[in-house]
């Protein structure tokens, strides 16, 4: 946790925050405490981690030059801060671009940045990006990083998705997640990035074939 904490206050203050130390300190421990909810299976601090590692690597791949790896990373970290599996579809997604909004203010950040990280965090609900700057496409890609994981950690990412809408029943549930995986393995371009298509995009719609077809199989 305490990687998680040193990379949200780098985030930050690289940003230009206003707000004293313990300040940010105490938003991001609110945060962090959002993401280790008792609910979540999928939606958790190891997703936020996921997400932070992708980043990195998209970085290091030459994706995010300066100001944009640091908006993508507070992207990250708010963009699931809201997380209730039982409301509708974009509600989570609203309430947490809300409270970015919020949050972002009270730490004195500009409002073009305060702007820039809710408007990922709504559009995070469907991955339909409306711009194509760099923080846009690494953040979009980077959520999507599970889709291309190693096969036991994607099937263990199913799995986890499945428990969080437990009070679905399993003939809705599989209608409903293989609308939602075919959207993405039907896309000319799964990913936004050069270094994301190139690398993961071959893993990815293998494992979303595989998941697609398990959803078909008889329960």
């Amino acid at each position: 946790m305490e990687t998680l904490r040193s990379r949200w206050l780098t985030d930050v203050d690289a940003l230009g925050a206003g707000a004293g130390r313990d300040v940010v300190l105490a938003a991001g421990t609110d945060l962090l405490d959002r993401w280790l909810e008792d609910h979540r299976r999928y939606h958790d601090a190891v997703h936020l981690a996921e997400v932070l590692a992708a980043l990195e690597e998209l970085a290091e791949g030459g994706e995010l030059p300066g100001r944009d790896r640091h908006l993508a990373g507070l992207a990250a970290w708010f963009h699931d801060a809201v997380y209730d599996a039982g409301v509708e579809a974009g509600a989570n997604e609203e309430a947490s671009a809300q409270l970015a909004e919020d949050r972002l203010r009270q730490l004195g950040l500009a409002e073009d940045d305060v702007r820039r990280v809710a408007r990922l965090v709504r559009e995070s609900a469907t991955h339909e990006m409306t711009t194509h700057d760099p923080a846009t496409r690494a953040f979009h890609d980077a959520d999507l990083w599970i889709l291309s994981a190693p096969a036991e950690r994607f099937d263990s990412y199913c799995h986890q998705v499945r428990l969080e809408y437990r009070q679905v029943r399993a003939a809705d549930y599989a209608r409903g997640r293989t609308a939602v995986l075919t959207h993405f393995v039907t896309r000319e371009r799964l990913y936004l990035t050069d270094h994301a298509h190139e690398r993961w995009t071959e893993r990815a719609r293998i494992n979303l074939a595989r998941e697609i077809d398990r959803l078909a199989a008889p329960a």
